[in-house]
């Protein structure tokens, strides 16, 4: 922008600004009422319609699956795509915060008063790009397989098996594949360092903190069965 240019954005500025109206109390109060609006509204629609609850939570169950709600599921995705835990702080707090931070300061780095997108690079392309990535993050994580889902391919004759396995808790502290926790050691390959009968001691008699199963065994032990034989099948050649 030339001196010219600039000056004739400074006069349409001064006319522009004498002929509207102050900030106070006009648009604070215009604000206001439209708050006073929307949280009536909301409080009717509260008092009137009420609010879905589901059931009442069950800290014993081993098959619920933790959803963040569908305004973090860009932040849930970007969770799944840095794996190291080493680094998952820094994809909770640092990535996040850091793009907060360009965003707000962004108004002081381009501070061209030229209104018209495609002559505002810098700020056009930095509000496409976090869209952009939030959106597709959003995407991608509302389409995701639940946490507790072994996305590991199996045989057939272990589906059942694997079913057992997710909906046991397994996954809460060992890895399987990709999905999983590191607390415990991984049981990707399980089956290469444990036979079936030595799976089905560790199940029955393990270290602690490690739950026993002893419990799945005499209530259900075709399930138990098929667990172990599931866990046993986790080999490198598969």
């Amino acid at each position: 922008m030339n001196a010219r240019e600039k000056e004739e954005y400074l006069r349409e500025y001064s006319i522009l600004k004498s002929q509207g109206k102050p900030f106070f109390p006009y648009a604070v109060g215009k604000d206001s009422w439209m708050a006073v609006i929307v949280l009536m509204v909301t409080i009717t629609m509260a008092v009137f319609l009420g609010a879905e609850l589901g059931p009442k939570a069950d800290p014993t169950t081993t098959t619920y699956t933790p959803r963040p709600e569908w305004y973090f599921f860009f932040l849930f995705e970007l969770l799944r795509v840095v794996k190291p835990p080493a680094l998952v702080l820094m994809a909770t707090i640092g990535i996040p915060t850091i793009c907060l931070i360009l965003l707000l300061i962004l108004p002081f780095i381009d501070r061209s008063p030229v209104r018209h997108p495609l002559r505002r690079p810098i700020a056009m392309i930095s509000a496409l790009a976090t869209i952009v990535a939030m959106a597709y993050l959003t995407l991608v994580g509302a389409l995701a397989g639940a946490p507790t889902e072994i996305e590991l391919a199996t045989a057939p004759q272990f589906e059942e098996g694997q079913e057992v396995a997710a909906s046991a808790g397994c996954l809460a502290c060992h890895k399987i594949g990709e999905n999983g926790n590191t607390l415990g050691p991984p049981l990707t390959n399980v089956g290469d360092r444990l036979s079936r009968d030595a799976v089905a001691r560790t199940l029955i008699n393990p270290t602690a903190p490690m739950p026993r199963y002893q419990t799945l065994k005499d209530s259900n032990p075709e399930q138990f069965d098929k667990l172990v034989d599931y866990i046993a099948s986790l080999k490198s050649e598969q």
